[in-house]
């Protein structure tokens, strides 16, 4: 298949999965910045989201389309490696239009995927994932606080190693999107000399939104904290 058997093929892949995922931030990243305008608002929001089935379609979509990237992120990594042999052990010049994010995307994807790991164990595992539990049968799991956002945002962000965790995460994931937003574009064809400055413009401003707004919602709550 054109899609797994060709190196294009499956930049394509990666492109069309990244692109999904930046669709999701850009949600989550709004849904977040409510948590600072209303607590109320907010729980209603993650109450909306709890183990409904469309959001339970929603997320294991939203996994497949992660674990697809990840998948497609290394045999790209490895086939890339495999084509340059011994030449990546040389030391070269390094051309000025190469970014440092664009040399470090692997180094940068894995502290994403663990930063991943980190939020799903301090929201997901707590929020969702008992809901789901509960649903199935499991009446002994505590759903008190499953849809009580704020309960688990102000807890999590109350710890300041939990809090320096989470921003050294978006700062990679900063670099990352920077990098990867403008590069799907350029494979999915608006590789032009005009078009790739502009895509590269809009990364930059977009992952500087969408992570700084993250960072906000972090930072405020872990303030309020050291006020109470």
């Amino acid at each position: 298949m054109w899609l797994s058997n060709s190196s294009v093929g499956r930049k394509v892949v990666m492109s069309v999965t990244g692109i999904a995922l930046v669709l999701f931030l850009t949600f989550h990243m709004a849904m977040n910045l409510v948590a600072l305008v209303s607590a109320k608002g907010y729980n209603m929001v993650c109450e909306f989201l709890g183990a409904n089935w469309y959001a339970l379609v929603a997320t294991v979509g939203l996994a497949a389309l992660f674990v697809i990237h990840i998948v497609y992120a290394f045999w790209l990594t490895m086939q890339n490696r495999q084509a340059r042999g011994a030449e990546r052990y040389a030391v070269v010049e390094r051309r000025k239009e190469v970014e440092w994010a664009s040399q470090n995307m692997l180094v940068l994807g894995i502290i994403v995927i663990v930063g991943l790991g980190l939020h799903l164990v301090n929201f997901w595992s707590k929020m969702q994932l008992p809901e789901l539990m509960h649903n199935m049968g499991n009446y002994g799991v505590d759903i008190t606080y499953a849809a009580d956002g704020v309960y688990h945002i102000q807890n999590t962000f109350s710890n300041p190693v939990l809090v320096v965790l989470y921003l050294i995460w978006l700062a990679a994931l900063w670099f990352h999107l920077t990098h990867g937003f403008w590069s799907a574009m350029q494979t999915l064809g608006w590789n032009n000399k005009t078009w790739i400055s502009r895509w590269q413009c809009i990364s930059n401003i977009y992952a500087t939104i969408v992570v700084a707004c993250f960072a906000l919602v972090v930072v405020v709550f872990f303030i309020k904290s050291l006020l109470i």
